[in-house]
């Protein structure tokens, strides 16, 4: 119990933290009058489409629990709307203040010309919504552990009108973990459908028809932009990330629980599922004391020297934690036999996947950075044209799968030969435990997105635009490396849920025939779901898209707009912008929490387990893809824009193309590719909560 008093108080002293943040950020000025009715524009239009999105969420969530609560487990209805409220709060605060921050950004930008102290104030703002993942994500999971107690094999529970044979702490456990899930679906697809409809229609219109500077205020779509930045880069990401973060977590407990059936002793049940508990603890701390660091030292004109710092100072110091852990935790008690190395094992385990989580994020940063020769070569090739872009561009995307899942892999297996499966999911646990570090320099790309966009709107002087400009380059391959983050935590996570998944209706110890007709089937149908659900998520984002970049045209053609004199319709874009992407937020959604449900029930668990390894398969390197090859399309465009290709400057053909791969990109890498690693974990953790169901009913 002092444990976890002790993870409490750090999730209570990471709030008070962002407490502080929030109201000194609040305090610094907007700039000019321009800048403050800009940003207070985007700040009510986010605003107003939360509420709007919730409208539609909170239904969803209430109907859902009381479902688990009435046919499955009384309790666990409570459990899934506590995950679903502490994914809601980290995703609101952080759009919040991420509302705040972008002009505060701007205007740290043109008061003090400083690369250094601009930087700092765009991380503050991103270091609230980073630290609110753990810090709520953690609280809410510990609650639910003191509570539930730890997962105790041959416990039954029942739902207040049926009777299935399950385990009540697990299913506290994972209707936490779905609720979680659940919303970070919802925020990512509406998010993604919003802001990626408003910039490709913004993009067309203004760069490749009409010959405007990227963010002028006189386009009505590039209002809608900017509030797509905060509603999705930084909404969605919060509750992405938080949902990866307690999966992991999750999916540790399961497997402790599993190994304590099979016949390891009550003593190490207890030490398994307490490990991953305090390394989140001590992970969060790392990251608190990481930000802190580059947030009260003086600043260097290099952004990426600075958020790199936090990383490798929030990363050793998690290494060093988890090592006094595992020594106070495992040693002296009896281990199981996966544990070859004893009580050194599951620390292995968690430093391979911080290292495999700091690797991806250099090879990401390889292939999408504008220091790099493939982005270099992706800009070189766009005095080709269209085609060559794209065809360039996927070429980037499909070779940079190979190294991340080559390390994914290699990490895999040597965590799983050092410490059987329970080391998987403590990897997958490592790579995360400093979540709340990676989140804050992630939302750092779309705050200085944003301060950029409104330094161009209001016309600011160039060599505002220029330090915004730097900070937005570098947010873009933070945000690539934040993304390879989330994919590879969640091919971890999802092989950690996959195999509690079999272990809950395996007797002895838990496999899945490969062979069987069944898993081929499921695998393959998997497979299939993970085409389709990317397919209506680029549909719908094009749909939008079209509808927004005809209001786009139809606005410049009032007379006045387009010369300046006349203020376009923002609120028309804001709303259809919002009534679009409300409108395609539930069949995707809904389409990755009922396949895995319909398909127990109709064929079995082992035709679930199959869904899962076939999803997860294609899953992993498609959104590598995407990111990767989004990502590199979108800094060849800035790297064009930035002078850098000598003889093309902007609006030639060149810059045009560019625009073409860019507008191509963001449905891949901001739509799909987030989407894809939520869609995996959350049909595992719906197999997870159901598999009772599927071991008592199975019509075929």
């Amino acid at each position: 119990m002092i444990v976890y008093l002790a993870v409490i108080a750090i999730t209570l002293l990471a709030l008070c933290y962002i407490t502080y943040n929030y109201f000194k950020l609040r305090k610094m000025g907007e700039g000019t009058e321009e800048m403050v009715e800009i940003a207070d524009i985007i700040r009510n239009g986010a605003r107003t489409f939360m509420r709007a999105e919730y409208k539609t969420i909170i239904p969803v969530i209430a109907a859902v629990a009381l479902i688990f609560s009435f046919f499955i487990e009384k309790t666990s209805g409570i459990t899934f709307v506590l995950g679903a409220t502490m994914s809601s709060l980290a995703c609101i605060i952080g759009m919040r203040s991420a509302t705040y921050a972008n002009v505060r950004t701007t205007n740290a930008a043109r008061d003090t010309l400083d690369i250094g102290k601009t930087t700092q104030v765009a991380l503050r703002g991103g270091s609230i919504s980073g630290l609110s993942v753990p810090a709520f994500g953690l609280l809410g999971l510990v609650l639910v552990r003191i509570v539930a107690g730890g997962v105790q094999a041959g416990v039954t529970g029942s739902g207040l009108f049926t009777s299935f044979s399950c385990n009540p702490t697990i299913m506290r456990f994972t209707t936490y973990s779905l609720g979680c899930s659940l919303v970070a679906m919802f925020n990512r697809i509406a998010g993604g459908n919003y802001t990626k409809a408003a910039d490709i229609s913004a993009d067309i219109v203004a760069k490749v028809r009409h010959d405007m500077p990227e963010d002028d205020s006189r386009m009505p779509n590039t209002i809608a932009d900017f509030i797509g930045d905060n509603v999705n880069d930084i909404a969605g990401n919060c509750s992405d990330l938080l949902e990866s973060f307690v999966a992991t977590i999750v999916a540790c407990i399961l497997i402790a629980g599993t190994l304590e059936a099979e016949g390891s002793s009550l003593e190490f049940g207890n030490a398994a599922s307490l490990f991953p508990i305090i390394i989140a603890g001590t992970g969060l701390l790392g990251s608190l004391i990481g930000i802190i660091y580059a947030l009260v030292h003086k600043a260097s004109d290099n952004p990426s020297k600075e958020l790199d710092m936090a990383t490798y100072i929030s990363a050793f110091l998690v290494i060093v934690a988890s090592a006094i852990t595992a020594k106070t935790v495992f040693s002296g008690i009896e281990l199981p036999n996966a544990f070859h190395i004893g009580w050194i094992s599951p620390w292995v385990a968690c430093v391979l996947g911080i290292m495999s989580g700091v690797m991806i994020g250099k090879v990401t940063e390889y292939y999408t950075g504008t220091d790099f020769k493939p982005v270099k070569q992706l800009a070189n090739m766009a005095t080709e044209g269209e085609a060559f872009v794209i065809t360039k561009g996927d070429a980037i995307g499909s070779r940079s799968c190979l190294l991340p899942i080559g390390m994914i892999c290699l990490s895999l297996i040597v965590s799983g030969l050092i410490c059987g499966i329970y080391g998987i999911a403590v990897a997958a646990l490592g790579m995360l435990s400093f979540v709340g570090t990676t989140v804050s320099i992630d939302a750092f790309g779309p705050i200085a997105d944003n301060a950029g966009g409104i330094a161009e709107s209001c016309h600011l002087k160039s060599n505002v635009r220029a330090i915004t400009d730097k900070l937005d380059a570098v947010g873009n391959t933070t945000a690539a490396i934040g993304k390879g983050f989330a994919i590879g935590s969640a091919a971890f996570a999802t092989v950690s849920l996959i195999f509690a998944y079999v272990g809950s209706y395996s007797t002895g110890e838990p496999m899945l025939n490969i062979a069987g007709f069944m898993v081929i089937a499921g695998a393959i149908l998997g497979g299939a779901i993970i085409e389709y659900f990317s397919a209506l998520l680029t549909d719908n984002t094009i749909e939008s898209a079209k509808l927004m970049a005809e209001e786009g045209d139809r606005q410049l053609s009032i007379p006045g707009v387009i010369e300046g004199t006349v203020k376009p319709d923002y609120n028309k874009c804001i709303d259809m912008a919002a009534r679009q992407a409300l409108k395609q937020m539930l069949l995707p959604s809904l389409l990755a929490l009922f396949v895995p449900a319909i398909g127990g029930i109709l064929f079995g668990p082992e035709f679930v387990g199959g869904i899962l390894v076939g999803a997860t398969i294609v899953a992993i390197p498609k959104a590598i893809f995407m990111g990767n090859s989004g990502g590199a399309f979108d800094n060849a465009k800035k790297y064009v824009e930035s002078g850098q290709l000598e003889g093309h400057p902007k609006g030639s053909a060149a810059h045009k193309a560019t625009v073409v791969g860019d507008t191509v990109g963001d449905t891949r890498k901001d739509v799909v590719g987030v989407a894809l690693d939520i869609a995996i974990k959350l049909m595992s953790t719906v197999a997870n909560t159901l598999a009772p169901v599927f071991a008592s009913i199975r019509l075929f």
